[in-house]
Parts: C-alpha cells; structure tokens; sequence
C-alpha cells in the first residue's frame, strides 16, 4: 500500500529531475550562441576548396597554388617522371614508404602540399639529388612523386584532399 510520504518522495523526486531537465536546456540555450560565434566565418569557408584549371600546366612542368594560405605543388610529369616515380616505390632509401600509386589520381598529375614536414620550409622545384624538390633550408631531398628520400623530414609531401572535375579542372580542398 502507497503511502503518503511515498506519493511526497515521488512528487519531489519528479520536481527535482523536471527542474534539472529544465535548468540543462536553459543553459544549452545560453551557451549556444558563445559555441555557435566560435564556427568559421564565411570568408574562411569560401577558402575552404579552390578549383583550378590544370589545362595551363604544360607537361614537365610544375605551379603552384595557394590553398587556406598554404602552397600547393602541381606537377604535370612526363611519361619518364612517372616511370621514375614507378621505379622508386621499393627503393631501400624510402624513409617514408608509399608507392607512386598511393599519392595520385592519374598518373600525369601530382597535387601535393608544397610544405616542408621538417620545418615548414617551402621545397624548391626540380632539385636535389632524385630530381624531385629540395628544401634548402635544412637539406631534404624529394622525388619526383614527393616522397622524402634524404634528409631530416621525417614524412612525405601531403597529398591533397582534391578531385577532378573534368580533364581540365581539379577542385582542392
């Protein structure tokens, strides 16, 4: 049999979890709009991907793209280029293995970061001793897919978020 304390205990039990249900979405509803100012704005969601027209890249040769502030490397290379690159995948010097395949889309084409994983340093095109890219500042040498090969950065050149929109149109980011 219920009992008068019992049905007391229950109302005030109900009161307790409906006034802490209550005071949770209250504080939800005024913390929201400190979370939510915290959110991109719209400027920086616009840099958020970039589309370019790899149409004027001539084979063999490479350019260079900003992307959130950072370069990005696009190389178009040549049949030999990527015969090289295919060559290297299993060259004993690769401190951070990865085969030519696992970094591109198509063949003909790498987009990459253009930021040395090292310090930060910006790697100059088409030099070193594997034909690839060069960071002078503290001598990492890339090939030609920006695998690191020699030197002190202790990964590859990051691959890029990017796809093709049509043969002559790659969208990053």
């Amino acid at each position: 049999m219920t009992t008068h304390d019992d049905v007391v205990e229950e109302r005030r039990n109900f009161l307790y979890i409906a006034t802490g249900a209550a005071g949770a979405v209250a504080a939800g509803a005024a913390v929201w709009p400190l979370i939510d100012q915290m959110n991109p704005s719209k400027d920086v969601l616009a840099l958020s991907s970039i589309e370019v027209d790899i149409s004027v890249i001539a084979e063999g040769e490479s350019a260079v793209f900003l992307w959130r502030k950072n370069p990005v490397f696009i190389r178009h290379r040549t049949a030999e280029e990527i015969a090289r690159a295919i060559a290297d995948d299993n060259a004993e010097d690769l401190i951070d293995p990865q085969t030519d395949a696992e970094r591109i889309q198509k063949p003909e084409w790498l987009v990459m970061s253009g930021v040395c994983t090292h310090f930060g340093c910006i790697p100059l095109d088409q030099q070193g001793d594997f034909g690839g890219w060069f960071c002078p500042c503290h001598g990492s040498h890339y090939d030609i897919s920006g695998r690191i090969r020699k030197g002190p950065a202790p990964s590859n050149l990051p691959v890029m978020d990017y796809v093709f929109l049509d043969d002559s149109t790659i969208k990053i980011g």
